[in-house]
């Protein structure tokens, strides 16, 4: 196997470990769902579907196994989808800064796409300008667990794969693979 095959290899079990974690017991919002989909938006970077397809694939993997379906979902994937975009902008400057603020916009983003979504198709709250206002003041409770999984996840996957490269350096992407994918 060749030294990017390994790379994308670990890459790909790291997002399945994660989105996995999406099925044990967790305090609500307290997902890896937002850190898995920037790990493979900067690690994988532009190549090809995989980044999207890798933790799309995943979060419906990991739905199907919990039941969670309603009309609203599409804004669920299309917050992760980017998310990953946004990972492709921390992709050639992966600092513990850069990947810090790209985990907070990625939790804003996804705290404003999926309750828009609920907003819309729940039923919940009336659709007009106070009724979205109700949502999102509603959901502020589930913001701060939606940051501190994206800030605890991103930490662990970004961490975690840079001990990995420090002892396997095989797994460290060479500068020609890095320039292909940004």
């Amino acid at each position: 196997m060749s030294n990017n095959a390994a790379r994308i290899l670990v890459i790909l079990v790291a997002i399945a470990a994660a989105a996995a974690l999406r099925l044990v017991p967790h305090p609500p919002n307290f997902t890896p769902i937002g850190a898995m989909a920037l790990f493979s938006g900067a690690m994988l970077g532009r190549r090809g579907l995989i980044a999207l397809a890798a933790p799309l694939g995943a979060l419906l993997l990991s739905d199907l196994a919990l039941g969670l379906f309603y009309p609203g979902m599409a804004f669920v994937y299309s917050s992760v989808a980017l998310v990953v975009v946004i990972g492709w902008a921390v992709a050639s400057r992966r600092s513990v800064l850069a990947v810090g603020v790209a985990a907070l916009a990625s939790a804003i983003s996804f705290f404003v796409l999926t309750n828009f979504g609920m907003w819309l198709f729940s039923g919940l709250y009336p659709l007009t300008p106070s009724g979205l206002a109700a949502c999102y003041v509603a959901a502020i409770p589930f913001f701060q667990n939606t940051l501190a999984g994206d800030l605890f996840y991103s930490a662990l996957l970004f961490g975690g794969f840079a001990l990995l490269e420090r002892a396997m350096p095989r797994l460290r992407a060479s500068v020609a693979t890095l320039a292909a994918h940004r």
